[in-house]
């Protein structure tokens, strides 16, 4: 008889299903006109009814499957009764056929930690900049993220009419990531991606010592590592504290999947345990290819200003 699949591989099948219903939830509150958009912090943290719908979605869902596992999303929310609509039960067949890799067999449901961001890129979103938005479940295990889902509701939305809108690109260590055409950037070209919503002096200097021969501002942490994997950016810089784990755990799991690299600006990686701060200080530095070239050209009075 088939032994049963391994935990981490039920978890992301089913976090793959509950990224979908996610991706519905946020096309049906677009298509519905009514956004409900309340400040947090200001006028560029902004939380939508699709934040907050999509959230209680992805909790609950995962929530009810697997009790035991740490889940931290972005949004403070009240713990509502959860409608029973917003529950995704499903999982996909295609990961649960997979080998976990053996170092992940053994694992317990309370060692992992699910960090999720239901709607990366909110600010876009409001903006109608709808290719930039992404949701993120993002797996961690010994304080590393080791699998990852990222959703994009409105992949293909410039396509026409008829377009299937969305994807769902996931990862696990030691498989790989799927989902995508995994492509490097042009050799020899150093096209830089960073925030648009969230600039300051001292991204714009990080950026210019790399002398890069491009800049490409957009949204989410997600869309740009999107980007990297898809070879239309080279590195992805953000000298600002504002990044949080939700918004690099899933990221930064199909990143390493396939040989990328993500670190602060100092070159130290990402902790995932659930006592860890919320905040990444130190801000972001990735690439697929060619992370030392990067990591070495980043100013040293950037790196000061900027402590972990």
């Amino acid at each position: 008889s088939m032994a049963s699949p391994a935990l981490l591989m039920r978890v992301v099948a089913s976090a793959y299903s509950v990224a979908e219903k996610a991706a519905t939830i946020v096309r049906n509150v677009m298509a519905a006109g009514d956004l409900a958009i309340v400040e947090k912090t200001g006028a560029n943290d902004l939380q939508t009814k699709a934040d907050r719908l999509v959230q209680m979605s992805i909790c609950a869902s995962l929530a009810r499957k697997f009790p035991k596992v740490t889940i931290i999303g972005e949004e403070e929310l009240t713990t509502d009764e959860v409608t029973e609509e917003l529950i995704e039960d499903g999982h996909c067949e295609e990961i649960l056929k997979r080998t976990c890799p053996a170092q992940y067999t053994g694992i317990k449901e309370e060692e992992l930690v699910i960090w999720v961001d239901p709607l990366d890129g909110t600010k876009e979103y409001t903006e109608g900049l709808l290719d930039h938005v992404t949701v993120l479940i993002g797996i961690a295990y010994g304080g590393k993220a080791i699998a990852g889902v990222i959703n994009q509701p409105y992949y293909n939305y410039e396509a026409g009419a008829d377009a299937v809108l969305g994807r769902t690109i996931w990862g696990v260590l030691g498989i790989g990531a799927f989902g995508f055409q995994l492509t490097e950037a042009p050799a020899g070209k150093h096209i830089i991606i960073t925030t648009r919503s969230h600039s300051s002096t001292l991204v714009n200097e990080c950026i210019s010592a790399l002398n890069p021969d491009s800049v490409i501002r957009v949204g989410g942490a997600g869309n740009k590592v999107i980007q990297l994997i898809e070879g239309k950016a080279s590195a992805y810089v953000f000298a600002s504290p504002g990044c949080k784990k939700w918004d690099t755990c899933a990221p930064e799991a199909i990143l390493h999947a396939v040989g990328g690299k993500i670190t602060d600006i100092h070159g130290n990686s990402f902790q995932y345990n659930k006592e860890v701060k919320h905040m990444n200080s130190a801000g972001v530095l990735a690439t697929l290819r060619n992370y030392d070239y990067y990591a070495s050209r980043i100013p040293n009075t950037v790196k000061q200003s900027l402590m972990p």
